[in-house]
């Protein structure tokens, strides 16, 4: 409790949380999902930079 004091404080003063990095994560891990066998890894990275920055 008191090593997150701060962050747990955070979300009452700003009402700000991880949601947008965390709903980045799933649209991630849903994009992998879908390819499967990829040995490209370079091609990869650059086609998730393409569709999701």
């Amino acid at each position: 409790m008191y090593t997150h004091y701060d962050q747990i404080l955070n979300f009452f003063d700003k009402s700000s949380t991880n949601t947008s990095s965390e709903s980045f994560n799933t649209k991630i891990e849903a994009f992998r999902a879908t390819q499967r066998g990829i040995t490209d890894i370079p091609f990869f990275l650059y086609r998730l930079t393409k569709i999701y920055a």
